[in-house]
């Protein structure tokens, strides 16, 4: 494979705002935190990400895109009370999603559409920080509520609090599924006291933080102010005024504040006093968080300090336990703007996340003993398209569209080896550009390209926009704007794809309905493409989510949203993926006969197209009863499509093998010119039902890295992946953290190359070999893994290791690590530090000597043992995975009861190319695509394949505000290039 290496496409990240996980952290349960939980982050240029932390693989589901002039500045999630169905069985309540920005409004997101669901907005000003009341346990009587003598127990609804610009604070009511507003708790004062930070420290008391040095305490239930603490006047010679950027409250009631001073501020909760304060950082304290149990504490700054403290108990007998800090690291790069908290017994995390782009994900229990982990700043879905017949590169961001000629010999790149010689770079031109200002001008959701780059296809989630190309004498390309069909003129999408053939358009809507466009060549002589007139509307089968535990909330229809499409080869089979893990498949039966009419749909079929997706079996069958026809040709199920399995996980990479041999295709013409059905009285439109017999072998990569082959028209598992289980995937591979973002395929007569990659990592299978089986995993000749630490390299630190087991063992040879083994397993954020690279620092383990000589002499670790064992509340993920997996096993040994197919011949080992390759080299990466064919020249075996644009973007080109050095402005010289040895 030849690589051009492009850093032209522009792509800038925005900076985090507002982080918030959907749960309240709990210590009382034992596994990873519910299936439902989830990350949200909010960005400045309006975008809202939702992250699954996946028990430590964190995975970006969706993105909700933004638009001009818009920012998310907080978010805040709410747990609707569970309610009881005809038949006493708890019904789970709703989680919803909350965000403000530079408004005077809230607004509530639905999920599963990607749209905004509701606005409050009223006469105050605008919002500034928000929090959501605490959630009633549910052995905890509801609040009531006396209206006439009647007792209304409606309290059970967590309310929205939210500080204003002009100094009110506002109260909203969540009740009955509605955002309504509550009560105001104070006006506006004659000062105007901006509200920075706001807090609950009870279900009836809220803590603000103002920028006229001062923190309130209010009650919510009658709007009183209860006590007002001053934090004296500014520093001298800076503003007068300290703001007070945040503030939190701990589980006994303590009040944590941190300012504009550097300085965080720890108050009683009974008195409001300040009991202690510590100046810890060089400049505003922007964000700081709170553990579950109250005993640590994290602050952020402009500084880009990430500072720990820990409550210790006092030196003396009896004397009160005081805070500390304890360590402080410079996680980011840039100001620390946002953090959020989650524990259980198993995970204990800190997500944080500011101009730098990045989120952060820190260890709270394991601080200093586990690593931290760096989230991808770009996309999970590459913005990129291409057309390999021409060289064009098509990427967008925002509200624009760049299309790029690239042309040129690739750098000499071969994957398997750099050559000598500096390698040439690509020629590129930039020939268009598309600019969105219409519609609310939200940013773009998806793009795509015919391969005959004849039409350019852009959507956001309130229009669909189609334009047509044509090249101009100075190698640039003019744009005009074609019209959709009246039905989707002004319903917008959030994933689109053409057919390789150029003949369909796939939509997905923002409702997850999926809608088919023909796509046509006008005849005369300036002959372009054009749409028929009514889309062709495709019906996902029927399927329930269950959820076993009422109290981990709902996320609705949210699971079952759309988040990956393709089509095959030959474009006659269509695999739609969600996020639940279920595959729906659609094929494409029949013959294409260009002399029958344009299609025109029946009002049967219209009604059909506007109804749900989850309709009864009943409509479905009168679906395929009366198809739509296209040209003798119409879309149905795939007949063996419940025969697929549901993943453990939802699908990543989808992606039909390349046809390597000549096959009948939709395009071919049916004999004669003439259709070989004839109409009768009780068949006026006869069609073929002919089902593809093309390439149909799907290749699968889900949210955990486990990789399935699945045959589509047979519903099964591809003989492949009967051979290479996930479990014999390279530790390497499966070690891998950020997740997949796409493929690209390289097929030659010798090979069948798929290149996976990620944000930071280029991994290659080659499907045409078995991968080595585990055992055989510790030989190097297998496979080859640039920058990844090879078997080999485990070995030789080995003996370092060993030195480190010594602390588990006792002076007599007693292995006292083995009395009470344990699963072991990280809380969420990096893996484990080594006992070798921890190095010096706090006291890790202690000598204990019993007896004259210290003969019963021992290591013990001072280390807290692992939490999270208990047994008391199985996890519902891990249960569902099992089945999932069972099913899939299942489907790998269906018609092959003596596990015949399983065993691989042991042959004798032959030289020649590995069967998987990977590498580091190239990070950020954005997108990889394919722009031509790769090189003529050379072996036999590195001949031909495909010649890909490798986008990166990495940070050091990203243009961000200026970061505050304080004592150590020699990195500001540094960053310059004026440093002076």
């Amino acid at each position: 494979m030849d690589v051009h290496r492009c850093r032209f496409v522009p792509y800038p990240p925005s900076a985090i705002n507002a982080l918030a996980f959907s749960h309240p952290s709990s210590l009382t349960t034992s596994s990873k935190g519910p299936p439902t939980l989830r990350l949200a982050i909010g960005r400045a240029n309006g975008d809202l990400e939702i992250w699954n932390p996946l028990r430590g693989a964190w995975h970006q589901e969706i993105i909700i895109r933004g638009g001009k002039d818009r920012s998310i500045e907080g978010l805040a999630w709410t747990q609707d009370p569970e309610d009881e169905d005809k038949n006493g069985f708890k019904i789970p309540g709703r989680l919803r999603l909350f965000s403000i920005g530079y408004s005077g409004s809230v607004t509530e997101w639905d999920l599963a559409t990607e749209r905004p669901l509701r606005h409050a907005s009223g006469n105050y000003g605008e919002l500034w920080c928000m929090a959501a009341q605490p959630r009633l346990p549910s052995t905890e009587k509801a609040d009531t509520k006396t209206v006439n003598g009647v007792e209304l127990g409606i309290m059970r609804y967590q309310s929205i609090v939210v500080g204003c610009a002009d100094g009110s604070i506002v109260l909203l009511s969540t009740a009955d599924g509605d955002l309504q507003f509550q009560r105001t708790l104070t006006r506006p004062p004659k000062r105007h006291a901006r509200v920075l930070s706001i807090a609950w420290q009870s279900r009836n008391t809220v803590v603000t933080g103002h920028a006229d040095s001062t923190i309130r305490i209010y009650d919510t239930r009658n709007g009183q102010q209860i006590r007002q603490m001053s934090l004296g006047a500014g520093p001298q010679g800076g503003p007068k005024e300290i703001l007070v950027w945040s503030v939190k409250c701990t589980v006994d009631g303590t009040i944590v504040s941190g300012d504009s001073t550097g300085t965080v501020s720890f108050w009683d909760s009974k008195n409001y006093s300040r009991v202690q304060r510590i100046t810890s950082h060089k400049a505003d304290i922007l964000e700081l968080a709170v553990s579950a149990d109250g005993e640590t504490v994290f602050t952020g700054g402009m500084d880009r300090r990430t500072t720990l403290y820990r409550r210790t108990a006092g030196s003396r007998p009896g004397e009160k336990k005081r805070w500390a800090e304890v360590a402080h690291q410079r996680f980011h790069s840039h100001d620390v703007k946002a953090m959020a908290v989650f524990e259980t017994k198993k995970i204990s995390i800190l997500a944080s996340g500011g101009l730098d782009t990045t989120p952060i994900i820190v260890p709270i229990r394991e601080f200093g003993k586990e690593h931290h982990r760096t989230l991808s700043s770009l996309p999970q879905q590459p913005p990129v398209r291409s057309v390999p017949s021409t060289g064009l590169l098509v990427s967008w961001w925002d509200r624009e569209v760049s299309i790029w000629s690239i042309s040129g010999s690739a750098s000499k790149h071969d994957m398997e080896g750099v050559l000598e010689g500096l390698p040439k770079p690509p020629e590129k031109k930039l020939v268009a550009k598309v600019l969105l200002q219409r519609q609310g001008e939200e940013s773009i959701t998806s793009a795509d390209i015919l391969q005959d780059s004849s039409m350019l296809v852009v959507s956001t989630l309130a229009e669909i926009k189609v334009f047509r190309l044509r090249e101009k004498l100075d190698a640039t390309i003019s744009l005009r704007k074609l019209d959709l069909p009246e039905e989707l003129n002004k319903i917008g999408a959030k994933l689109l794809q053409v057919s390789p053939d150029g003949k369909w358009l796939l939509v997905i809507t923002s409702n997850n309905k999926i809608q088919l466009l023909r796509i046509v060549r006008t005849a005369g002589p300036e002959e372009y493409s054009r749409f028929l007139p009514r889309p062709i509307s495709l019906r996902r089968l029927a399927r329930k989510t269950t959820q076993s535990n009422y109290l981990h909330g709902s996320l609705g229809a949210y699971s079952r949203s759309i988040c990956r499409v393709e089509f095959s080869s030959d474009s006659r089979i269509i695999v739609i993926g969600d996020l639940s893990g279920h595959l729906d498949t659609f094929v494409l039966e029949g013959h294409e006969d260009l002399t029958q009419d344009p299609p025109i749909a029946s009002s049967r079929n219209t009604s059909r197209s506007s109804s749900s997706s989850s309709s009864s079996s009943s409509s479905d069958s009168d679906t395929e009863a009366h198809p739509t026809l296209v040209y003798a040709q119409h879309w149905r199920r795939n007949p063996t499509a419940h025969l697929i399995p549901k993943l453990p996980s939802a699908p990543l990479v989808m992606s039909f093998r390349p046809s390597t041999s000549p096959s009948s295709t939709s395009s071919d013409p049916v004999p004669n010119g003439v259709s070989h059905l004839h109409p009768t009285r009780h068949t006026p439109h006869p069609h073929s039902h002919d089902l593809p017999h093309g390439e149909s072998r799907l290749f699968v990569l889900t949210a955990e890295h486990q990789i399935y082959e699945f045959d589509i028209l047979a519903g099964k598992i591809s003989d492949w992946s009967r051979r290479n289980p996930t479990s014999t995937l390279p530790s390497e591979f499966r070690a891998l953290l950020d997740r997949a973002m796409g493929s690209v395929w390289d097929i030659t007569p010798t090979r069948q190359r798929i290149w996976l990659y990620g944000s930071a990592w280029l991994w290659m299978f080659d499907l045409a070999q078995d991968l080595p089986k585990p055992s055989d995993t510790d030989d190097d000749d297998h496979g080859s893994h640039e920058g990844f630490r090879s078997t080999k390299d485990v070995k030789k630190r080995k003996r370092r290791r060993d030195k480190t087991k010594l602390l588990a063992h006792s002076a007599n040879g007693d292995d006292v690590s083995s009395k009470k083994r344990r699963k072991e397993t990280g809380t969420g954020a990096g893996g484990k530090i080594p006992a070798h690279e921890l190095g010096t620092g706090i006291g890790r383990s202690v000598r204990r000597t019993v007896g004259p000589g210290g003969k019963d002499a021992k290591i013990i670790s001072l280390d807290r043992d692992s939490e999270g064992t208990d047994t008391d509340e199985a996890d519902e993920k891990e249960a569902e995975e099992e089945s999932s997996s069972s099913a899939l096993i299942q489907l790998r040994r269906s018609g092959d009861p003596d596990n015949n197919n399983l065993k691989v011949k042991e042959e004798e080992k032959v030289p020649g190319p590995p069967p998987y390759w990977g590498t580091y080299k190239y990070r950020p990466i954005l997108g990889i695509v394919p722009i031509g064919i790769g090189s003529r020249s050379g072996t036999e075996e590195n001949r031909g394949g495909v010649e890909v644009a490798l986008v990166e973007r990495p940070m050091f080109e990203v243009d961000l505000l200026g970061r505050y050095y304080g004592d150590q402005e020699w990195e500001e010289r540094k960053d310059r290039g004026d440093l002076v040895r």
